[in-house]
């Protein structure tokens, strides 16, 4: 097939040069615009990055010497753009907000890792394997805005997608979940770039991060709702209590997750076989970034681990491990996820290709 035209918003920072690390050689996407802030606008993207290039590659040869387009100069966007990919920094979310908008009317559909717009009723929040038919919202806000043929769709916060979608799972099977108790112990590189100071984290746990809880208990609410006449109808049928913590680990975020059920209550055996045999749209459509097998159970008694198995499929899977009974709820497992992957731009991409594969990018 024909590649399609991408952009990345905020192309210079940690977020950003991830997209680009794993869009190179992408089979649908091709990489032809790259926009920041001003100060790095008018460089080349090897010169605008030259101090900062955290990535494991180096910069790919055909991004390199791009030239760096300022975020808010819509007379330089490409002609033949498809869409972007939005990582942007700014003072305010609404400031975010704002320039996500101004690219959706200027025709240009939004795919975003951004807070922002993730609580806008006819934007969707989307983990594909969990909620892909909310792309059927994006009629209902293209009328609402007067956008044409762009839109705006977000993904979730990281901390979530470590536990969600083995919930999730356990629901479609028919087993519905009443109460959740969730400890996240989640990596620096979640921070971004500097992140947290070395003599914070080093030999240390840190007990709170900003915002962290409140995303972790309240976003899946409209990740788990349904498409109404106006938006998204949130679901809030599970309760959700969340301590996020920090700690000394490079990359990938675990969940010690406590569930309850209503009335009926799965065998552990049967909650595996369930885990273990999980598909979605992603695996039916065969979409390039999605894993072959969306939740992976290790039997070993001391996995999952970040540093042996959050690259699991692509580093897009969920791992699970050491589900067991619980003394005060039905159940409590570890669940892990890569948090700068499945997490951030991988996630993203995921969600560019279901939108792609069921042509809402054209």
């Amino acid at each position: 097939m024909k590649k399609f035209s991408v952009g990345i918003l905020g192309a210079t920072g940690t977020v950003g040069q991830n997209y680009i690390k794993l869009l190179q050689n992408h089979p649908w996407f091709n990489v032809i615009d790259v926009a920041a802030s001003p100060r790095s606008a008018g460089k080349s993207y090897k010169e605008a990055v030259r101090e900062k290039w955290q990535m494991s590659i180096p910069i790919p040869t055909e991004v390199k010497d791009l030239m760096v387009r300022d975020v808010q100069d819509f007379k330089k966007i490409p002609k033949d753009l498809s869409f972007v990919f939005s990582a942007i920094s700014m003072l305010t979310k609404d400031q975010i907000k704002n320039i996500e908008y101004e690219y959706a009317k200027f025709g240009i559909s939004v795919i975003s890792n951004n807070s922002a717009h993730r609580w806008t009723p006819n934007v969707p929040m989307i983990i594909p394997e969990i909620n892909h038919e909310h792309i059927n919202v994006i009629p209902i806000q293209q009328r609402s805005n007067g956008f044409t043929n762009s839109f705006i769709v977000v993904k979730p916060n990281c901390s979530l997608q470590s536990y969600l979608t083995p919930i999730y799972a356990l629901e479609k099977a028919g087993y519905k979940v009443n109460k959740l108790i969730i400890t996240t112990l989640q990596a620096v590189s979640g921070a971004g770039y500097p992140g947290v100071p070395s003599l914070d984290i080093v030999d240390n746990i840190v007990p709170y991060i900003n915002g962290e809880e409140e995303k972790t208990e309240k976003e899946p609410n409209k990740i788990l709702g349904k498409v109404g006449k106006h938006g998204i109808e949130i679901d809030d049928s599970i309760q959700i209590s969340a301590t996020c913590t920090r700690v000394p680990v490079s990359e990938g975020h675990i969940a010690s997750v406590n569930v309850q059920f209503n009335d009926k209550v799965p065998l552990k055996e049967e909650i595996i076989k369930i885990w273990k045999t999980f598909k979605s749209a992603p695996q039916e459509l065969n979409l390039p970034f999605a894993p072959k097998h969306p939740i992976i159970y290790l039997e070993n008694i001391d996995r999952p681990q970040p540093k042996k198995d959050r690259d699991n499929d692509k580093g897009m899977a969920v791992t699970v491990g050491r589900l067991r009974e619980d003394n005060v709820f039905h159940y409590k497992f570890v669940s892990l996820s890569h948090n700068t992957i499945r997490g951030a731009a991988g996630g993203a991409i995921l969600n560019a290709e279901l939108l792609v594969a069921n042509e809402f990018i054209k």
